[in-house]
This record gives structure tokens, sequence and C-alpha cells, in this order.
């Protein structure tokens, strides 16, 4: 029985397989047609780039939308950055003497303010010894001014001036809700500025004492095989801030001198003072300039009269134009590797959309960008010594066949400190450098 039905299984399969089956219908090949496009490509091209480029400025103009958001915290922590880049060769002079970290940390700080106090109360000091002297002559020169006006062409008379000057005062008093909102507008801005000041004296001082290891940290946020990259770039670009201040130090020092020289021959009283008056504001861009330079027109108007104050501000616009727009952009321009034209391009878009933090933060921020940019471009930490050195220290290297370059390295250009205990002391002292770092 099973027999048959074994056969019978087997007769229907091979009729199955002798069955010719129904041939199947092949889709017929459709004949390639491109289309002609009534778009040239040249315009195809430029589309292309035309939305990239809208993507990077879109995303550019998001990126500094956010960073005003925080402007509050981030500019008083980015002049802490140029302080330290400022102060760390005082600090590593004094761990060359064998001070530890914290203590060179803190007399860098005190040095820094002593100075720093000392040029304050100096000019203060003397204008105040002077200011009895320059009293007399201010009321002179306004007794000759009142005479000028009262017999020269204008003929104004001490009762007009009387009637305007009680005319504005009670226009003051009808405004006196207008001047209470600006008053607490003031109020307002000087709580910021004591705010930020705060804050730049606390981030400075880490800066200065933790910078190599809050530098390390930030690398180790970025890939392993990244890391390289990120730390070599981050030198590259600190080198080139360290550049930045030593010049805007030169730059303000060439400030100081020509207008206090100026000043000291048209016998200008305190021109000493201004000078040091005019090398302090040169740090503040835009702001610190115009009033130096009005203090002392202001000062010789007093003291000599119109035409020597007429001189003397020929003297402050000359100096401040040949700084600004000859010694500052070739001498910056060569300390951080930009054209003197891209130089006052930066600072002028800058003062533009930012005010004086744009004035400030232009140039600094450009030429870390361009040398970042050039440092990553040509791969150069594959053959950084100073990257090898560091990248050996800490165990990064995966394979024997991966050796460092040969060649010195500079600890100095280290990002907001140096590492290993920042210098001599650190390489000296293997137990103190292993406990910093």
């Amino acid at each position: 029985m099973r027999s048959t039905i074994e056969r019978r299984r087997e007769e229907l399969s091979r009729e199955e397989l002798n069955e010719p089956q129904a041939p199947v219908e092949q889709e017929p090949e459709r004949p390639d047609i491109k289309v002609p496009s009534d778009v040239p490509q040249p315009l195809k091209v430029t589309a292309g780039y035309a939305w990239r480029i809208g993507a990077i400025i879109l995303v550019t103009v998001m990126i500094l939308w956010g960073l005003s958001r925080v402007a509050v915290v981030l500019i008083p922590v980015m002049i802490a950055a140029l302080l330290a880049g400022l102060l760390l060769p005082l600090k590593r002079l004094f761990l060359k003497m064998r001070f530890p970290n914290g203590l060179a940390t803190f007399s860098t700080l005190l040095v820094f303010a002593a100075a720093l106090t000392g040029v304050v109360w100096l000019v203060v000091a003397t204008m105040a010894d002077g200011a009895e002297r320059l009293w007399s002559e201010a009321i002179t020169g306004i007794n000759s001014i009142r005479t000028w006006l009262a017999t020269g062409p204008l003929q104004i008379t001490d009762t007009q001036i009387t009637d305007w000057a009680q005319e504005m005062l009670h226009r003051m008093q009808e405004n006196s809700q207008d001047l209470l909102k600006q008053a607490a507008s003031v109020g307002t801005t000087v709580t910021h500025f004591l705010t930020g000041l705060l804050l730049t004296v606390f981030a400075l001082i880490f800066f200065l004492l933790d910078g190599a290891k809050i530098w390390k940290w930030t690398v180790g946020l970025f890939p392993r095989h990244t890391r390289a990259a990120a730390d070599g770039a981050g030198r590259r670009g600190w080198g080139s801030l360290v550049s930045y201040i030593r010049v805007q130090v030169i730059v303000a020092l060439i400030d100081g001198f020509g207008i206090g020289l100026g000043a000291f021959i048209l016998n200008v009283p305190l021109a000493p003072q201004l000078g040091v008056l005019v090398f302090l504001g040169a740090f503040i861009p835009i702001v610190g300039a115009f009033l130096t330079g009005a203090i002392a027109v202001l000062i010789a108007l007093v003291a000599q009269g119109w035409v020597v104050a007429l001189i003397m501000l020929g003297v402050v616009l000359f100096v401040q134009q040949v700084e600004s727009h000859v010694l500052q952009p070739l001498i910056m321009g060569r300390a951080v590797s930009l054209h003197p034209l891209a130089v006052v391009l930066v600072v002028a878009c800058g003062t533009f959309l930012f005010g004086i933090a744009g004035a400030l933060f232009s140039v600094p921020l450009i030429a870390i960008i361009n040398s970042v940019g050039k440092y990553l471009a040509a791969r150069e930490w594959e053959r950084d010594p100073a990257v090898a050195h560091r990248r050996k220290e800490a165990g990064q290297y995966d394979s024997k066949a991966e050796q460092a370059p040969a060649g010195t390295y500079d600890e100095e250009e280290t990002p907001l400190a140096s590492d290993h205990a920042d210098t001599v002391a650190g390489r000296k002292q293997p137990e103190q450098g292993a406990q910093e770092t």
C-alpha cells in the first residue's frame, strides 16, 4: 500500500517537472532619454554655493546671537584670558625662583594689583596736588572766555548767559522723571560692571592657578583621535593671543608717550600724568582714547587758552590716527599674522556690530581663528614636538609604530598656563609637579 502511494507521488512529481512552464513576460527596456534642462550649469553651481554660504551665515548669526545673550558672563572671562596672557611671564619668573604654584599665582596678582594701584594713585594724587593751580587757571580762563563773548563778534552779555543757565535748570527740573530713569539705568550699568569685575578677578585667579588643568580637561572632551589636533591648535591660538597682548602694550605706550610729549612741549600742566592716563585709557577701545584725549584738550583750554587747546586737539587726533591706521595695523598685523588692511576692517566691523566689546576682541579672535585654521589645514600636530611630548607623557600613543617627532618644545605656548607646574620648577621637582598636574 505504501509503495503504491509512493510510486504515485513520484509519477506526479515527474509530470510536474515535465510540464512546460508559461513564459514570463519581461518588461521591455526603456530607452535612456535625458530631458534637457532649461537651467544652465553655471547657475546650478552658483545656487549650490549660495545656499551653503547662506547656511553658514545663518549658523554664524545664531551663534553670535546666543553669545550676546551671555555677554555679561562671556566678556569678563575673555578679559581674564587677556590678563592671564599678560601676567604669565611674571608668574614664570616666580616659578623659576622656586616659588610653589599657589604662591607664584598670589605673588603675580599682588604685584599686578600693586602696580595698577600705584599708577592710578600717582595720576590722581599728582592731579589733586595741582588742582589748586589748575582751578585758579580755570577761573582765569573762564573769565577770559566771558570777556571774549561779551566784546567779541558774538556780543553775548553776562545777563544772557545767566538767563540761559536758569532756563537749562528749569528744563532739568521739568524732565526730572526722565533723569531719574536714566540714573536708574546708570545704576544698573554700574551693578553689571561690578559683577563683571568680580567675575574677571575670579576667572583670572583660576586661569593662573589651574590653567593647565582646565586646558587638559577641555582637550579631554574631544574624541581620542582628535585630541592631538585640538591640543596643538589651542596652543597655536594661545600664542597668537599672547602676541596680541604684548603688541597692545606697545601701542598704548606709543599713545601715552606721543600725547604726553605734545602736552609737555605746549607747556600744558600735568603733562606726565596725562601721558600715563592716555596709556591706561588706550586699553579701552574707542571710549578710553576719546575720554583721555578730551581731558588733555580740556586742561589745555583751561590753562593755556583756546589756541593751545586747538593745537593740543590736533596733537591728540594726529597721534590717535597714526596709531589706529599706521602703527597698529603694521605692528599688530605682523604680530598676529594678519594683513594691516584686515586689521583695520576687522576693528571697524567689530566696533559697528558689537561696540566696545567688538573693538576689544575682534582682532584677537580673528587672529586665533586664522592661526588655528592654518594649523589644522596643514595637519601640523603630526609633526609638532610640543604635542608629541605631551601625548607621550600622557601615554596616548597606541602603538610602537606611532612615535613622537623629534624636536624641542616651548611650554609657554600652552593655553592659559604652561604644564608640569608651569616651567623649570615642575621638571626639577617631580614630586611637586606630579601633585600639581
